[in-house]
């Protein structure tokens, strides 16, 4: 292994959304499974410190990790598929960066100089990139938010230019995904959009040294050899990425073109060690050959986006490949629901999440679900906010407390089973202030829960700033609705459950951010398995 580490720069071109985290995430994948020790970083153009502020529907889900950073989503590929967690120094963003040099400038750091983008701005982008240099990895991956010619992205461009030339030959690389679109009026691949990207990236001082290539049909050698002659790379360095069914898919089809051989091969390593991928297999041939099927409702606010969702969507693929069941995804608008099309939207549904989220927009049809999974007996998973919907819709139709509340919505109601958490009744500023990162959580012994995890202490990630009031838990106690997990330290209630009912859970935590594909969660996967126990008893 190399005594200092590799650096491998991914940029795309053309068109965003091409799926550079997923290519920076299988290359990481496989050259772990060779024996490298691998890490993946993410740059983000936009002005946000981070996108904790950011709506969903701007940017997808907000990923949290260990140490409490709200990053971009792409750093949940890069767990899920190197099983391997990421820090605040894994994503980096424009924001930080000026945040950082205008702190210096304030302090006087620079002794009176004319503060720069060149070089104050890319010394500090270069400083971020080299961060995780500092650790123990041979290989470190750093994806570059955004489009090649985007003004927000010429720093990164050309601070990876700096980086080249200082790291030295053979000590980094420049792999260029880009996109061939398919004319169908005259049936072919046109290369020119890929050519155009390649050149603007050398006019920037950067030579790409591998192309990635987005296609929704194969590439003929014809066409390689012309993306070769004109982006000046080996024919070898053109490497195909068909549109695939899965994104877990992405990384043997990149491999069944040495894709990490090539990569390897450019910074000088040694390609003598195998990558098999048993484990990789193993769950693809699980989860495209499901013995059993079910359909989970998903409530929530921002069903339109997807993406708002995508470490739930995912972990239900790993728990459901390890139960070697399908897991279809009924997207329900909380906003359209009550009590006379609940019955309606739900029946199709084997089981039922409540999603995470912010603000009051759709919370009574998020109650209404909660009231109906629970009176219908159909398994239930509430996550952050849909736990505490399931407070708030129990406390009003079992305890009779007509107007209880969670006082984010409603901060004069006479019942505030959710409420404030102390520590956050001073905050002012609303990014990176909620409780955030992972916290402990004891579990309650002879709980469900605690059979489900098979331990007595579990650490999950957090984001939330509200909490279940604590004055209400011996009456809920009372009713069947128990506190399976607390926090050891200050008493929180990290998790309910309502012991008379199959599986009615409400987790205060985020369990979706641990799942990866080597290790499925384990609340996911009960939450499958109570699924089709339910299914086989109807």
């Amino acid at each position: 292994m190399s005594t200092s580490p590799k650096y491998i720069f991914v940029t795309g071109g053309v068109t965003s959304s091409l799926g550079k985290g997923i290519v920076a995430a299988s290359l990481g994948l496989l050259l772990k499974s060779r024996g490298f020790r691998v890490t993946i970083q993410k740059l983000d153009p936009y002005i946000n410190i981070d996108p904790g502020t950011l709506n969903p529907y701007e940017h997808g889900e907000c990923y949290v990790t260990e140490d409490g950073a709200e990053t971009d989503l792409d750093l949940g590929h890069y767990e899920r598929f190197l099983d391997a967690p990421t820090s605040q120094n894994n994503n980096v963003t424009t924001g930080k960066i000026y945040q950082t040099v205008i702190d210096k400038e304030r302090r006087g750091d620079f002794l009176g100089k004319t503060v720069q983008v060149i070089p104050h701005i890319t010394n500090e982008i270069k400083r971020r990139i080299k961060i995780l240099g500092k650790q123990d990895y041979d290989i470190i991956i750093t994806e570059i938010g955004g489009t090649v010619g985007d003004i927000e992205s010429l720093p990164y461009i050309e601070s990876v230019r700096q980086l080249r030339y200082e790291l030295g030959e053979k000590n980094s690389i420049v792999i260029h995904l880009t996109l061939l679109p398919y004319l169908a009026a005259s049936g072919e691949l046109k290369t020119k959009p890929s050519q155009h990207s390649v050149r603007q990236l050398m006019e920037s001082g950067v030579q790409a040294d591998i192309l990635v290539c987005r296609t929704e049909h194969s590439i003929e050698k014809s066409i390689r050899a012309k993306l070769a002659q004109f982006c000046n790379v080996p024919v070898s360095n053109v490497i195909e990425c068909l549109d695939a069914d899965s994104i877990y898919q992405v990384p043997l089809l990149l491999q069944a073109q040495d894709f990490d051989q090539v990569v390897l091969k450019a910074l000088n390593l040694s390609t003598d060690s195998q990558s098999e991928l048993g484990d990789w297999k193993e769950f693809l041939l699980k989860y495209e050959n499901p013995k059993n099927s079910i359909t989970i409702g998903l409530i929530g606010k921002y069903v339109s986006l997807q993406d708002s969702y995508k470490s739930i969507i995912e972990a239900f693929h790993h728990a459901g490949a390890s139960q070697e069941t399908e897991v279809k995804i009924e997207w329900i608008y909380s906003g359209d629901l009550n009590s006379n099309t609940v019955e309606e939207s739900l029946k199709k549904c084997d089981g039922i999440l409540i999603a995470p989220g912010f603000g009051d927009r759709g919370i009574d049809g998020k109650i209404v679900s909660a009231k109906y999974a629970r009176e219908n007996r159909i398994p239930t998973l509430g996550i952050c906010l849909g736990m505490q919907i399931m407070t708030i819709e129990f406390a009003r139709n079992v305890l009779r407390m007509e107007q209880a509340n969670s006082t984010e919505f409603d901060d004069k109601t006479p019942n505030p089973v959710i409420a404030l958490m102390e520590d956050q009744k001073n905050v002012v500023e609303k990014g990176g202030t909620m409780r955030l990162g992972a916290w402990s959580c004891k579990l309650v012994e002879d709980s469900t829960l605690k059979n489900i995890y098979g331990l007595d202490l579990i650490t999950e990630r957090h984001r939330h700033r509200y909490e279940f009031n604590g004055d209400y838990k011996k009456l809920f106690e009372e009713n069947s609705f128990k506190t399976s997990g607390e926090n050891p330290d200050t008493n929180l209630t990290e998790a309910l459950e309502l012991t008379t009912h199959p599986f009615y859970i409400g987790v205060q935590y985020h369990p979706e951010y641990k799942s990866t594909v080597e290790k499925p969660h384990p609340l996911f996967k009960s939450f499958i398995q109570a699924v089709l126990s339910q299914q086989n008893k109807a």
